[in-house]
């Protein structure tokens, strides 16, 4: 049974700054199921992705793993196409309770889990990245940069899965997107208090773009076919593909 998540759930006189440390480690899971609609359901279709696009005898890359939900999704799903699975995450509590995760499954592909920053990951032979919301906590002056570092390292065909919480271009929309996700939020059982406490730790530290921001930056680090395949509320999923053309077959 996965630990409920009560960070935010009693009055601080100060809200700091949102961490991945232990106290949010502990409670991840929880955490992120209640707050991130269709969470399950990008999981489950980077899997289907991997066994799709992974090639044998390739890398593939999860920047920002967390616990390791996605790297574990690509490892089964890729059973019969030997590769190797890299979970880099920057947060020296969640690498430690995922490298704890694999080693209690019997994974047909090895995932090799790392404590370091994306921006410091050296891309090599890559078939598959995966950004699964954790372009949004890097600075955005360094974003185009770790898109160019992925795409250079990318083999042709190869995809990269961004997952991120967006902003909308107006106010009005974006407010009526962030009224349904807080709702959708008291509907997973979170409190006013806690709803709010977390928004005001996330301020500074997570800052969201559009997803034409998005996609123009993607295309400027030259990936030619960018598709929104999910969207849910202020949250979306999308497949950058690297290909030599950006011609679409008839």
């Amino acid at each position: 049974m996965r630990k409920q998540d009560t960070i935010f759930a009693n009055p601080m006189d100060t809200v700091e700054d949102f961490k991945f440390d232990e106290a949010v480690a502990d409670v991840f899971p929880d955490m992120i199921q209640r707050s991130v609609p269709g969470y399950q359901t990008i999981v489950n279709t980077i899997g289907e992705l991997a066994a799709r696009y992974v090639g044998s005898a390739t890398n593939v890359y999860d920047l920002g793993c967390s616990l390791g939900a996605a790297s574990l999704s690509i490892a089964r799903a890729t059973s019969d196409t030997p590769c190797d699975i890299f979970a880099i995450d920057a947060s020296q509590a969640m690498t430690e309770r995922c490298a704890r995760m694999v080693r209690s499954f019997s994974l047909p592909n090895p995932i090799d889990v790392k404590c370091q920053m994306a921006q410091d990951t050296e891309i090599v032979n890559a078939s598959m990245v995966v950004m699964n919301f954790t372009l949004q906590f890097i600075p955005p002056d360094n974003r185009l940069a770790i898109l160019k570092k992925i795409f250079d390292g990318m083999n042709e065909g190869g995809i990269l899965v961004l997952s991120e919480k967006i902003s909308h271009p107006t106010l009005s929309g974006n407010e009526l997107l962030i009224d349904l996700h807080h709702q959708f939020k008291r509907d997973n059982g979170y409190s006013e208090l806690e709803v709010s406490q977390k928004r005001a730790a996330l301020e500074n530290v997570m800052l969201t773009d559009t997803f034409e921001t998005h996609e123009s930056r993607l295309k400027e680090a030259g990936f030619m076919d960018v598709v929104m395949w999910y969207k849910c509320y202020n949250f979306m999923s999308l497949v950058a593909i690297k290909s030599a053309s950006g011609k679409t077959d008839e």
